[in-house]
């Protein structure tokens, strides 16, 4: 991640369905992080905004996120890597790299 911000511009985020008290726990797992922020999303506000909802209620998991990772330059999605249900195969650090 300290990559991503290497030019000081960039401000790598984590968003997830989850409350700000997880993701400020999940924060201090880092201590040496200095870049990412970590947002939460915990009324899928942000997730529904930008339709990457999906629903596990079938399973018992009611409304959660797909994986995904953007790209944003001045409020403007370059790139968005979204997943197909549980994959995870383009929505890492390393992928969102090769766009820069």
């Amino acid at each position: 991640m300290t990559e991503l911000a290497k030019d000081g511009g960039r401000r790598p985020s984590v968003a997830s369905m989850n409350d700000p008290f997880v993701m400020k726990a999940w924060a201090k797992t880092y201590p040496d992080n200095k870049h990412v922020k970590f947002l939460a999303d915990d009324s899928a506000t942000y997730t529904k905004a930008l339709g990457v909802e999906l629903d596990l209620s079938e399973k018992g998991l009611g409304i959660r996120s797909k994986r995904f990772a953007l790209l944003v330059d001045n409020l403007i999605v370059k790139v968005a890597n979204i997943e197909s249900g549980w994959e995870f195969t383009i929505s890492g650090a390393e992928e969102i790299l090769k766009d820069l």
